[in-house]
């Protein structure tokens, strides 16, 4: 039987499905990877309505107050004042269900943060844990098919999961996340928030550095074991909703304290592992957390579906002083989300009340398009530049520019002299209590035991036993009791 040939829409065949397109081997992607932005572009267009991931959410409006100077590291507005304040909107969600699902499941939470700078939005788009499953963009449409509801099935199966899994050792750090002790918070106020990706500040003297977002819930870290969710999801679908509607309702306010782990910009190239790669944390030893500020929710949307079903976050909303790196995931969403958006909402999604400007207004060019309300008057000129005094250019660049340099083409990761997939995952295990790591060998036994091919359950064993040997025995005695009983 002749090997089936992967294609684009076209029919040409693909060369790389698992490395984008990039200038050089550490830069940035290239809008000229037609096999990345079709891919990325065809899966935001998979389901209608609702999101096809993070489809189920809660939201609340609050502020941002600055408790430090951190004017060193950012020229944004925002930032710039101990004791500024910044009114926000945030969006907790689940990834991989549906608007029908429950809250109390395992299963990584979304935490996105809209912030109505006096420069612009800026929208910080991110998860309660700081890893993630996969490094580059071209797997992820393909990541979510394996962790959504299969086809003919309907539901989700242990077997398309774990099969994904084996393919990607690099997610073994992330799958050790989620089956521990934290992946089923008791609720969105008790969990942690985190930027995940890593993102460039650039200060007013033009210094660039990376840095790395941590929210650190004030209310203190609450989970759920397996069993406690079940139960709970059995007797409150919407638990999570429900907490953080009656807790602000009744004044007791959730907040949590920003900090940031600070890398200057010279040192990534030789720092002993890719530190763009979202699979990876920064070892606080290395990069310690500096304080910001405290954010704090204080007030229920009046309307779910206007003010969060319609909420969108687009990691490309910077502001001056704030940049992307060149992790790759995150520059994948660059496109995806807005697109996302513009596929879901509409082009004109921007001037819901929810996504719009609060500190400053939009003012350019764009016209016309499905539902839009932002008539100009009448004489107003609809392109640039002009000589009638519209909206025109600042010439100056919100972050400082990245160095690239290579040949383009699909690449592996930069090297680095500490890249390998299991390290990390070893490092959490062995950070771990014993009685989080019994729970965490539990609950990845529970699933992997329901696979039904030896050889996928083999891969992944091989996975935790690269991550330490002690792991990967404990594993592997669990699914094998498991499968015998």
């Amino acid at each position: 039987m002749s090997k089936r040939v992967l294609t684009t829409e076209s029919g040409a065949p693909v060369a790389d499905n698992q490395n984008s397109a990039s200038a050089g081997v550490g830069g940035p992607l290239l809008l000229q990877d037609q096999h990345l932005l079709e891919k990325l572009a065809r899966f935001n267009r998979e389901r209608i309505p609702e999101r096809v991931v993070h489809a189920r959410g809660s939201g609340a409006y609050g502020h941002f107050t600055v408790t430090d100077d951190v004017s060193d590291l950012t020229s944004a507005a925002f930032l710039n004042t101990v004791g500024k304040r910044t009114e926000l909107f945030t969006r907790f969600s689940t990834v991989a269900d549906n608007l029908g699902g429950a809250d109390a499941v395992r299963d990584p939470r979304g935490f996105a943060v809209k912030f109505y700078t006096e420069e612009g939005n800026y929208d910080l788009v991110g998860n309660n844990t700081p890893v993630f499953f996969i490094k580059d963009p071209l797997k992820f449409p393909d990541f979510i098919h394996s962790q959504k509801r299969d086809p003919f099935t309907g539901k989700q199966e242990p077997n398309n999961v774990w099969d994904f899994w084996a393919h990607a050792p690099e997610a073994t750090h992330q799958v050790t996340w989620l089956m521990g002790d934290r992946g089923i918070p008791a609720s969105y106020r008790h969990m942690n928030g985190y930027g995940s990706h890593t993102y460039q500040w650039t200060n007013a003297a033009g210094d660039a550095f990376f840095v790395k977002y941590h929210f650190k819930t004030n209310q203190g870290i609450r989970s759920l074991s397996a069993e406690q969710g079940q139960e709970l999801a059995g007797k409150d679908a919407n638990s999570h909703q429900t907490d953080l509607l009656q807790a602000i309702e009744r004044g007791v306010h959730p907040s949590w304290t920003l900090y940031v782990q600070v890398m200057p910009a010279a040192e990534a190239d030789g720092y002993r592992f890719n530190p763009f790669d979202l699979t990876k944390v920064w070892p606080h030893a290395d990069y310690p957390l500096r304080r910001v500020g405290r954010l704090v929710l204080d007030r229920n949307p009046d309307n779910v579906f206007a003010e969060v079903e319609q909420a969108a976050f687009s990691p490309n909303n910077f502001v001056p002083g704030i940049g992307p790196s060149p992790d790759k995931m995150l520059q994948g969403r660059l496109f995806a989300y807005a697109d996302a958006h513009r596929y879901r909402l509409g082009v004109n999604h921007t001037q819901l009340a929810v996504n719009a400007p609060r500190a400053t207004t939009a003012d350019n060019y764009g016209r016309d398009g499905l539902m839009a309300a932002n008539a100009q008057p009448r004489g107003e000129k609809n392109y640039e530049p002009n000589s009638y005094g519209g909206p025109a250019e600042t010439g100056t660049p919100l972050s400082a520019p990245l160095a690239v340099h290579g040949h383009t083409g699909t690449h592996e990761a930069p090297a680095h002299s500490k890249d390998d997939h299991f390290f990390q995952a070893g490092e959490l295990y062995r950070l771990m209590s014993e009685e989080e790591r019994a729970r965490l060998v539990a609950n990845i036994a529970g699933g992997l035991s329901q696979v039904s091919r030896e050889d996928v359950i083999e891969k992944n064993l091989a996975h935790f036993h690269a991550a330490d040997p002690e792991y990967g025995k404990r594993v592997e005695a669990a699914v094998q009791a498991l499968r015998e009983g």
